[in-house]
């Protein structure tokens, strides 16, 4: 896992240094830690929109497509992950 990965899903970060870290892996490539952070459950539904979000514009079609068959991930994001897929 990478440091943006450990930031981002770290509770005691402030609350932009984790977008910021989300949007690193982005820029990255980090498509796989992007959706792994959609599928955490237990962490806020901001970080988890965010990371989907990202996966969208960074061209995460693949993981999109992944996440939006995954019945294990809440049904508002797996719908937006098949909307953006």
């Amino acid at each position: 896992m990478s440091n943006a990965f450990q930031t981002a899903v770290r509770s005691n970060v402030q609350r932009e240094k984790r977008f910021d870290a989300i949007d690193r892996m982005a820029e990255r490539g980090q498509r796989r830690n992007l959706g792994i952070i959609v599928r955490m459950g237990g962490l806020d539904g901001e970080y988890r929109r965010r990371a989907l979000e990202t996966l969208g514009d960074f061209g995460g079609s693949g993981e999109l497509a992944d996440i939006a068959e995954d019945t294990t991930v809440d049904p508002s994001l797996r719908r937006r992950a098949g909307e953006l897929a």
